[in-house]
């Protein structure tokens, strides 16, 4: 006989592993490629060291003359708030009680469930992967009634839940609305709920309550200015990294070029290129059109891909249009403070009632930040034309 305690036991004992190991390693290529870890974690900071330049008590000398002063290494300390990674899943009392008889049909509701929370998690964290840290979606170019255009809809999909900002405050009569449906083409979606009063050209669109919260993605590494880990790019030249832009049609002579400057002035070696998917088409055509065989990688994770010179080239569907990143995965770490795990309450429980509604609830939770300890050994091509 299905209870809730028995739920409680197998999402514990049974689903968080598994859910864990997917979500971990099964978001996209670019995760399953970088290290994570509970080290370098103080309370509900991350405090990483990071090294730059090169030590300076080396020289030349005479057979009898002084040695070199001692100068060690040159460190900086990043510092970063662990962000709070949320997954929920949502079961009625009613579903319960008409599977309480058979345990197929409760395994079956539960397995829905479980899937729906790694599509949702997996989407919302590829995602993140690319920000910068706000949370933004998209940015409103106009609104008619519930629909509105944006300057891209690559972020968003129906069943998201959405805020308008409006320079960086909550647009109260537009909080918490959930998309119903999303024209790709015409690069519009549409949104529960009333017309969307005191959202106007500008404002942007966030997951809800997510601004500024969400992880520290390539959008917030790869910039010139501004601070990144409490440190200035303007006395830190080292956190800038390589950006070429309107690069127009790709060729090897771009990629090698960025390939090259990053091995000459960081010692960094390129083991990871993502792109947008038209840029891989791109680069497939540049491959057929030099007669060039295509190889094809298999990655951690069972991804396979094709490759340009041993370095694999993976399509990621929320890369931004026309831009292909070249990165060291080896400075990329993402700290966390535990792998994931649900909220329990203090009974032990993780399935909880939602008060006054004949539903119980469930929340995983993940509290991590991604740090790059070598920004400047990270590359960017933007403005490629893509195919």
């Amino acid at each position: 006989m299905v209870t809730l305690t028995s739920a409680d036991s197998a999402l514990k004992s049974v689903y968080l592993g598994v859910i864990s190991d997917q979500l971990n390693t099964a978001v996209n290529p670019l995760l399953a490629a970088i290290k994570q870890t509970s080290a370098d974690v103080w309370g509900k900071e991350v405090r990483r060291l990071a090294r730059y330049g090169v030590n300076g008590g080396v020289g030349a000398g005479t057979e009898e003359g002084d040695l070199p002063a001692s100068a060690g290494n040159n460190y900086e300390q990043f510092v970063t708030t662990l962000k709070n990674l949320y997954g929920t899943i949502e079961i009625s009392d009613k579903a319960v009680r008409a599977s309480e008889n058979n345990v197929g049909a409760f395994v079956n509701l539960l397995n829905a469930e479980m899937d729906g929370l790694v599509r949702s998690s997996s989407f919302n964290f590829g995602r993140m992967l690319f920000g910068d840290g706000t949370g933004t979606l998209a940015t409103v170019s106009a609104v008619s009634g519930t629909t509105v255009t944006v300057d891209g809809v690559k972020n968003i999909v129906e069943g998201m839940v959405v805020d308008f900002m409006d320079e960086g405050a909550a647009v109260s009569a537009a909080k918490g609305r959930r998309v119903t449906a999303v024209d790709r083409d015409k690069k519009t979606f549409t949104v529960s709920g009333g017309a969307l009063t005191g959202v106007e050209a500008g404002c942007t669109v966030c997951v809800q309550g997510s601004y500024n919260l969400e992880l520290t993605g390539l959008g917030a590494i790869f910039k010139s200015e501004g601070t990144i880990y409490g440190l200035d790019r303007a006395t830190h030249k080292w956190l800038i990294p390589y950006m070429k832009a309107s690069v127009g049609s790709i060729t090897e002579t771009a990629i090698q070029t960025a390939i090259d400057r990053l091995e000459e002035t960081a010692g960094s070696r390129v083991n990871f290129i993502v792109c947008s998917w038209g840029v891989k088409r791109a680069l497939q055509k540049l491959f057929g059109e030099s007669k060039r065989n295509t190889e094809v990688m298999e990655l951690a994770g069972g991804y396979r891909t094709i490759s340009y010179n041993g370095i694999p080239v993976v399509a990621d569907r929320f890369c931004p249009d026309g831009t292909m990143y070249l990165l060291n995965t080896d400075d990329f770490c993402l700290h966390q403070l535990c792998d994931w795990k649900w909220l329990e309450g203090d009974d032990g429980r993780v399935l909880k009632q939602v008060a006054g509604k004949p539903v119980y609830t469930a929340t995983l939770v993940k509290y991590a930040d991604l740090i790059c300890t070598r920004p400047c050994g990270q590359a960017m091509l933007s403005g490629i034309t893509e195919a």
